[in-house]
């Protein structure tokens, strides 16, 4: 190449490095969601299939995805249920969304939504 052509090439690029054509292209920022847009949050929902229901023993065993808020990645597994209520809302076989927080090293089922 020539050393003419070299230096075209490399005047261009800088001035498309230029601070000022650099904050012209600026992007905005990403819309604001969740909590910070004052919205219900549902990252601290994960999905399951209801495997099994034991209200005798307030306990529930689901087929999870990966948990967020509790660093834990998809699997079976029992959980217990902090509120009876929420056992009558399921049966075997349904998809849902639920919260569950790790309280003293149990981990414990705290809202159930249905899945739509």
């Amino acid at each position: 190449m020539k050393l003419k052509h070299i230096l075209s090439i490399l005047a261009l690029f800088g001035a498309a490095c230029a601070p000022g054509v650099a904050q012209e292209q600026k992007m905005p920022p990403p819309p604001l969601v969740g909590k910070a847009a004052g919205l219900p949050v549902d990252a601290d929902l994960a999905e399951a299939e209801v495997r099994r229901v034991d209200k005798a023993n307030l306990r529930i065993t689901l087929r999870h995805g990966e948990i967020k808020s509790l660093d834990m990645p998809p699997m079976t597994m029992v959980f217990h249920v902090g509120n009876a209520a929420l056992l009558s809302q399921v049966k075997v076989g349904d998809k849902i969304r639920f919260k569950a927080v790790n309280e003293a090293g149990k981990y414990t089922v705290t809202e159930i939504r249905p899945l739509s």
